[in-house]
């Protein structure tokens, strides 16, 4: 049993058509799980749900093994951080940080304590006798944090906590956010739309879109595996390479224009007389050398990122990614060997798609788990 549990839930307005449907997941004790999909796959709508901030249509919701569907928020032991802070701008820092505790009517001194606590740890000690309007950006998602820790509650939800800051204070917060819940044990549930919070903060990631799951796993497997054409293009950056494929003798026809050999692979007997889509990773498709079957590419685009390099070159009407470690003095136009194995494309079926068969190379190379 998960200490919380989703349990065939669903959401619908006004009895239209559903906005999630049948929602069967678990989340464990301590666990940093995040929901990520784009916008209007129902993933916030299924955090305020949670949180008691959504009525739910069907099914059945546990927290710590109690049925909490009816109760409200203030009695399901969690506390939440929004997109917009939600802070008062007519209260100092110490005044917004307290307000919660304050409305259950905690002592004074046990008040005061968990203040200090919380202000030091969270860098705020010199903020308190601040109002919202005098801080920045950071600091202000730094009280917003500190009033949901402040609370200690066992379980923490954020929406998007961090979509309104800009792209270097985004990632110090990721780790600061990251380290926080670690340290404090909490069991945390975060909503975003961007896979790259999703990929780096997340013990488990769902996958939500159309109100539907598409897939729940830990971010290496959603990345290697994806279950369908959807998780493959959502997760990674960038996205994986997809084209549609045909089997003919002994190649993989791609496009129609790409004539790829098994070379030493066994064509799996599963792929044939399949309408195919294959996906390959932008780091799977390294410069060619002599050794190596390779297909020469016209560069229609080049970005230089200083630590790698960006190619981007057509496949019939794909564009394709590649990426390439290091800095290549390449130019629009130029005509370069690219490396496309068999062994490094994910298989999936054009009419369902789902995936058939992962990337063999994924069986090859040794993930290191300590």
């Amino acid at each position: 049993m998960g200490y919380i549990e989703l349990m065939d839930i669903s959401k619908s307005y006004n009895k239209q058509r559903n906005v999630l449907n049948g929602i069967d997941l678990q989340i464990e004790k301590g666990e940093f799980f995040v929901l990520v999909g784009p916008s209007g796959s129902g993933k916030s709508t299924l955090l305020r749900m949670i949180a008691g901030l959504e009525e739910i249509s069907g099914g059945t919701l546990k927290i710590s093994e109690k049925i909490v569907n009816h109760l409200p928020p203030k009695d399901r032991n969690l506390s939440m951080v929004f997109q917009n802070y939600a802070l008062y701008p007519h209260l100092t820092v110490e005044q917004n940080i307290l307000f919660g505790l304050n409305a259950q009517k905690v002592d004074r001194e046990i008040q005061q304590k968990r203040l200090e606590e919380t202000a030091q740890m969270m860098g705020l000690n010199e903020l308190l006798k601040r109002k919202p309007r005098e801080l920045s950006g950071g600091q202000r998602q730094r009280v917003a944090l500190a009033r949901a820790v402040v609370s200690e509650a066992p379980l923490c939800l954020m929406d998007e906590p961090l979509s309104n800051l800009d792209a270097k204070l985004r990632a110090n917060m990721r780790i600061e956010i990251r380290r926080l819940q670690k340290r404090l044990g909490l069991t945390m549930v975060y909503v975003t739309h961007d896979q790259v919070e999703a990929m780096t903060m997340g013990d488990r990631i769902m996958v939500l879109n159309d109100g539907i799951i598409q897939q729940v796993g830990e971010p290496i497997d959603l990345y290697n595996k994806p279950s369908n054409l959807f998780v493959a293009t959502f997760i990674g950056s960038p996205k994986m390479n997809l084209g549609k494929a045909i089997l003919e003798d002994s190649n993989l026809i791609i496009e129609n224009v790409l004539t790829i050999p098994f070379e030493h692979l066994e064509m799996p007997k599963n792929l044939k007389s399949r309408n195919l889509v294959i996906g390959i990773r932008a780091e799977h498709m390294p410069y060619g050398d002599e050794n190596q079957q390779v297909q020469n590419v016209e560069i229609v685009n080049v970005e230089h990122l200083g630590n790698e390099t960006l190619i981007s070159f057509e496949v019939g009407t794909e564009l394709w990614t590649a990426k390439w470690l290091g800095q290549w003095l390449i130019q629009v136009g130029d005509k370069v060997p690219v490396h496309i194995s068999v062994e490094n494309m994910c298989f999936f079926d054009e009419d369902t798609g789902n995936l058939i068969q992962e990337a063999t190379f994924t069986h090859k190379q040794e993930v290191v788990r300590r």
